[in-house]
C-alpha cells in the first residue's frame, strides 16, 4: 500500500443520495487524511448529516466510498472498531446512571478502555449512581467527553456535538478534546452551526451546499487565499473593480469588501486588510442559499 493510500482516512468520489425530489449528496468528492480536525459546515438541509451516515454506513447512497480502507456498506462492524461517533450531548436517557453509561459503552464498542474513563471522572463530581437527570448540563459533558476519550478510535465523527449547550460548556468540550483527545495518529469530523467557536481548533473546512462541496481548504490556505478589506466611501468604486466576492457595509461610511485570490499587496493600498473570520467566509459563499 502507499503512503498516500495508508494516510487516507476518507476517500469520497462521485457520492449520490436522494430522497424523494431533492439530491441530499450531488456528485460529491472530497478526501480526509490522517491527524486532520475537519469541519464539514453547511446550511440546514446542505447534506452534512447524510454525508455523515454515508461515512458511518447508517445509510445507502450510489459511489465510491472508502473509510479506512473500507466500504462502510459492507463492512460496517469492522469499520465500528475504529470509529467512534457522537450526536449531541443530549443523546443520553435522562434515567441512566453514571455507571450504567460506561457498562453500556464498554458493551458496544471493543476499543473502550473502562480503567481510563473511570480516571478521568474521578476529577468530577460524578458519582457512579449518579442519574443524567440529575447532573447539570456541566457535568454531561464531562460525562460525554469521558465516554469519548476512553475509546481509542482511529475517526471520531462529531455531528452537532454542543447543540443546546451554553458557551462556557461549549468551550469546555472542544478544548478538552483538543487536550485529552487528539492526536496526529486520529482524525476528528465536526459540523456545528457555531463556526466561530471551532475555527481555532480546525486544521481544514469543507463548506458543503445542496449536496456538494463547494470549498476544501486547510485553515492556513484560507487565510492566504481570502482578504477582507476595511474602506471608506472614497475607495469602494476602486475596491470593486478588483471584483470582491462579497461586500457589506459598516456604520460611519465603511465598507467591508472580500477578496479571492486577490494579493495582499495590492489591496494594502486601498484600507486596512485582515482575514476574514469562517462565519464571514460561510455566509459570503453562500449568499443565495437562503432566499
Amino acid at each position: 500500500m502507499n503512503a498516500a493510500v495508508a494516510n487516507t482516512v476518507v476517500s469520497a468520489h462521485g457520492l449520490r443520495k436522494a430522497y424523494r425530489n431533492k439530491l441530499a449528496l450531488d456528485n460529491t468528492s472530497f478526501e480526509i487524511e490522517t491527524g486532520r480536525i475537519i469541519g464539514l459546515i453547511g446550511p440546514n438541509g446542505a447534506g452534512k448529516t447524510t454525508a455523515l451516515k454515508a461515512m458511518l454506513g447508517l445509510t445507502p447512497f450510489e459511489g465510491q466510498l472508502k473509510v479506512l480502507g473500507l466500504d462502510p456498506r459492507k463492512d460496517r462492524d469492522a469499520l465500528m472498531n475504529d470509529v467512534c461517533f457522537i450526536a449531541d450531548v443530549a443523546v443520553l436517557p435522562r434515567w441512566m446512571k453514571v455507571k450504567e453509561a460506561i457498562d453500556f459503552v464498554e458493551g458496544v464498542h471493543p476499543r473502550f478502555d473502562r480503567a481510563k474513563c473511570e480516571r478521568f471522572l474521578a476529577g468530577t463530581q460524578l458519582k457512579p449512581g449518579l442519574r443524567v437527570r440529575e447532573m447539570s448540563k456541566g457535568m454531561i459533558v464531562q460525562l460525554h467527553l469521558a465516554l469519548v476519550m476512553a475509546i481509542d478510535a482511529r475517526l471520531l465523527v462529531l455531528d452537532e456535538p454542543t447543540l443546546g449547550l451554553d458557551i462556557l460548556y461549549r468551550k469546555q468540550f472542544y478544548q478538552r478534546l483538543l487536550e485529552d483527545y487528539f492526536d496526529e495518529q486520529k482524525t476528528i469530523i465536526v459540523t456545528t452551526h457555531q463556526v466561530e467557536e471551532i475555527e481555532h481548533i480546525l486544521t481544514d473546512v469543507m463548506f458543503i451546499r445542496d449536496g456538494r462541496i463547494v470549498l476544501t481548504a486547510q485553515m492556513d490556505d484560507v487565510a492566504e487565499r481570502y482578504t477582507e478589506v476595511l474602506v471608506g466611501g472614497d475607495a469602494v468604486a476602486q475596491a470593486r473593480a478588483l471584483n470582491p466576492i462579497d461586500e457589506r457595509a459598516l456604520p460611519f461610511g465603511k465598507t467591508v469588501l472580500l477578496f479571492d485570490g486577490v494579493p495582499k499587496g495590492h489591496l494594502a493600498a486601498l484600507g486596512e486588510i485582515r482575514t476574514p473570520g469562517l462565519a464571514d467566509l460561510f455566509v459570503a459563499i453562500m449568499k443565495g442559499t437562503y432566499a
